[in-house]
């Protein structure tokens, strides 16, 4: 293995070939980088040291853009601001963000009176009466290195405050309480919690989850303030290993509701808020296949659900039933349209809201609970994102929605019940005189080999001329799984690569959910092929179509999608002249082979079960990128981007990626945080710096660094 040497340019790391035999189904494979899964070897630990050496070095004539990049981030966005208070009984809660300080900080400001629903408009120059401080991150980060807080709740009276801290980057997060009236901290520490721990209503109890030794959120305590951790009680188990389990109250804060689930299957138990001890009651017993999710509403007096499922109905159906007997009489109120993929609903005191994708577009509706009829909310741009949000109160005149497109900032409306009107609450400030109509968006369809339309969609500056007038340099980027759709969204970084006249384009690829719920089926398990290949499609069509050329396009995407990377980069690697790969899932047989690995036994709903299925393991070995590295083939540049304490994408998979692709002369490079999670490192500012870093790669590798 080659170390760094401080005293001279970084060589090349070249991983020892460790050999070890993987045998399964009569198949044996010969891994020679396994033996980089040993996090605690110091030789491992040295590799990768050398590794962020070898691609500073070979990135070192990068810094002047990498810093222009950044500075244009931080040019273009107001660092000391506020966001849009929520009401929540007493108060208006709202986040600040600081000049020069990493994270944000939690505040809120009392009512002017029980009648107000109209946001103060807060000024970061002004000072708020009666602001209170609830929870500053930086304070709370000092330090550490990695900082990230996964829950955070205020009690209902507005007395207590949990927060849930993670200072490693493992998903482990440590819940502790502070009186916020006082300031004192309260003795009750949990540690090793998932996110997402809450008050129940009455503010006595925490309902927190915990996980297995494979990451799975598995089981629902409930701890009582002021009794030791120990003597919690548990709520729920879920033993089998391909369920995960989560928690929370309902708007209403009448039930708890536990939820179970899988990639494929669901399914939920009911508590009376009021007697948390109580055994649970399952909502509708589990089915293979089929998913539901649930929200408390009274109608006509009685408790229900509205029950949103895919029972018979692909792009699912809602439901109501009684609250007293889930499983009786269903009421339909939306019938399934093959199409129309509905994505969940969240019920109010006399109204409901109903979430669902047409066209290749999220959309938002207001549900009737008399007549079930849906008001679509409508919008001008023709591509857009919006959904509701910051909604924690049962009956408010008002429905808190956020919105944006990948011209349009993100955009705080208000929508008035009682009106119809949209009422503008804040969009996101975009310094430097960001003007959108300086920019276009728009949306193409690309021919798959099965003839299927894949949507595409592009965001591009005006000045440089339409996009497909000529060719451009392009950024093409995909994701294709768990039904996730990219959304045209705004960003501030890509500015940076929009005003060097640079296209960016998303490939909608079948195994995400943009076009319905047959769109993920038809590129997941043995149909998963489909992803990689919709999106190799895409890039020729955007080649064959003028809006760009194999030399001047590069390919990115992040987990799931950095698998999609490096089966493309096999696949057709004369199409990019570089590829981007975040976290990326590239080592996956070997991953989904080995059920004590974080997750992998939920994945198998996903991939396919290749320990006991043969077929899927043929399968799965064909497209696996670690193991259809080509010895034939000029590769694009690549650099793949990992953390050291990512507990999804384990670290050891690029590291091994990198490695075998740099057996076969490809130019490769490997950074890997060796303070992280799967998201990347912590705190605002070092997130710019690392878009920059990979902004600036990707500017170089297009040919328009210097622009």
């Amino acid at each position: 293995m080659t170390h760094p040497d401080a005293s001279a340019a970084a060589s090349v790391p070249v991983a020892e070939p460790r050999p070890v035999v993987r045998s399964h189904h009569g198949d044996d494979v010969e891994d020679r980088y396994e033996w980089l899964r040993a996090k605690d070897d110091a030789a491992v630990i040295a590799h990768l040291e050398a590794e962020n050496a070898y691609t500073q070095q070979r990135t070192a004539h990068l810094e002047a853009l990498r810093g222009r990049v950044f500075d244009e981030i931080k040019a273009r966005t107001l660092e000391t601001d506020l966001s849009v208070p929520t009401r929540r009984g007493d108060w208006w809660y709202y986040g600040r963000t600081v000049e020069g300080k990493q994270y944000g900080i939690q505040c809120r400001a009392p009512l002017a009176s029980p009648d107000d629903w109209t946001p103060p408009e807060l000024s970061p120059d002004a000072e708020v009466p009666g602001e209170q401080i609830l929870l500053d991150g930086n304070v709370e980060a000092e330090g550490h290195e990695f900082f990230s807080l996964g829950s955070f709740e205020i009690s209902t009276d507005g007395r207590l405050m949990l927060y849930g801290v993670d200072v490693a980057g493992d998903e482990r997060y440590t819940v502790r309480v502070r009186d916020v009236i006082s300031g004192e901290q309260l003795p009750d520490e949990i540690p090793g919690t998932f996110a997402g721990a809450t008050f129940s209503p009455d503010g006595r109890f925490i309902v927190y989850t915990t996980v297995d030794d494979a990451w799975r959120p598995d089981t629902v305590w409930l701890h009582e303030l002021g009794t030791p951790v120990e003597a919690d009680a548990k709520l729920f188990h879920e033993p089998d290993e391909r369920y995960w389990v989560g928690a929370g109250f309902t708007r209403s804060d009448r039930f708890l509701m536990i939820e179970v689930g899988s990639s494929i299957t669901s399914e939920e138990w009911i508590l009376d808020a009021a007697d948390l001890r109580a055994e649970p009651r399952v909502v509708w017993p589990r089915s293979e296949g089929v998913e539901y999710e649930s929200s408390h509403a009274v109608v006509g007096g009685e408790d229900v659900l509205f029950v949103l499922h895919n029972d018979g109905a692909l792009d699912f159906e809602l439901v109501r039933v009684a609250a007293s007997d889930p499983s009786g009489e269903r009421t339909v109120v939306i019938e399934h349209r093959p199409g129309h993929r509905l994505l969940g609903v969240s019920t109010f005191r006399d109204w409901g809201v109903v979430g669902y994708r047409r066209g290749g577009l999220a959309r938002l509706g207001l549900l009737d609970y008399a007549s079930g009829a849906v008001e679509e909310l409508e919008f001008d741009e023709p591509l857009y994102a919006v959904g509701s949000g910051g909604n924690p109160e049962w009956a408010p005149p008002l429905l808190r929605i956020g919105y944006g497109s990948f011209i349009t900032p993100g955009t705080v409306y208000d929508y008035e019940i009682a009106t119809g009107e949209l009422l503008l609450r804040k969009r996101q400030p975009v310094l430097g005189g960001y003007d959108p109509a300086d920019y276009a968006q728009a949306r193409v369809w690309a021919p798959a080999t099965d003839g299927t339309r894949i949507p595409i969609s592009l965001v591009w500056k005006r000045s440089f001329g339409e996009a497909g007038a000529e060719p451009r340099p392009l950024h093409l980027y995909g994701y294709g799984s768990y039904e996730h759709s990219i959304e045209p969204g705004f960003s501030v970084p890509r500015l940076s690569e929009l005003d060097r006249g640079v296209v960016f384009a998303v490939a909608h690829v079948r195994g995400g959910g943009e076009m319905g719920r047959q769109w993920y089926e038809d590129g997941k398990l043995l149909a998963k092929r489909n992803t990689f290949t919709d999106f190799v499609d895409c890039a020729r069509h955007l080649v064959d179509a003028g809006y760009t050329t194999p030399d001047r396009m590069v390919a990115e995407g992040g987990s799931a999608g950095g698998l999609l990377m490096g089966a493309v980069a096999n696949l057709a690697p004369e199409l990019f002249a570089g590829v981007l790969a975040d976290v990326p899932f590239v080592d996956a047989l070997t991953t989904i082979l080995d059920p004590s690995l974080p997750l992998t036994v939920i994945e198998w709903d996903e991939w396919g079960d290749p320990l006991h299925d043969a077929d899927v393991y043929a399968y799965m070995k064909s497209y696996s990128p670690y193991e259809n590295v080509r010895t034939d083939a000029a590769y694009p540049k690549i650099l793949a981007v990992t953390s050291l304490n990512d507990t999804r994408v384990l670290y050891v998979e690029p590291a091994k990626w990198v490695a075998r692709l740099r057996e076969v002369g490809a130019d490769a490079l490997l950074k890997c945080e060796m303070v992280a999670g799967h998201g990347g490192v912590s705190g605002r500012y070092n997130a710019w710096r690392e878009r920059a870093f990979e902004l600036a790669w990707l500017l170089d590798v297009l040919g328009v660094a210097d622009a």
